[in-house]
């Protein structure tokens, strides 16, 4: 099994777990508006630490964690829309950024 779908595979565990104990219904929109939102999170967090919005007393530690937060979010969530539309997202990564994800890279 591939590594990104392994990844996902994990995303996807823990998203049912978060959904079912929430009592959230994920449908074919719910994938895609939950990549919206954390997009606009991580915005968020990015105008804050680049002095485009109220810092609400956080530390440009805490920002910081923030931003590595919801970029996690985002990767997550990109994953679980590719895995809910059968994304196979390998091949598509080896077209548009010309590299195998998969591959172990040359060691020097």
């Amino acid at each position: 099994m591939k590594a990104l779908t392994e990844l996902a595979d994990r995303f996807e565990d823990a998203s049912q777990t978060y959904a079912s104990t929430n009592g959230i219904a994920r449908n074919d929109d719910w994938f895609i508006l939950k990549m919206q939102e954390e997009l606009g999170e991580l915005t968020q967090v990015w105008m804050k630490l680049t002095g485009r919005g109220r810092l609400r007393g956080r530390t440009e530690e805490e920002l910081r964690r923030d931003l590595a937060d919801e970029t996690a979010d985002l990767l997550g969530h990109i994953l679980l829309f590719a895995r809910r539309n059968g994304v196979d997202i390998s091949p598509a990564i080896e077209r548009k950024w010309r590299f195998d994800p998969e591959a172990r890279p040359p060691t020097s």
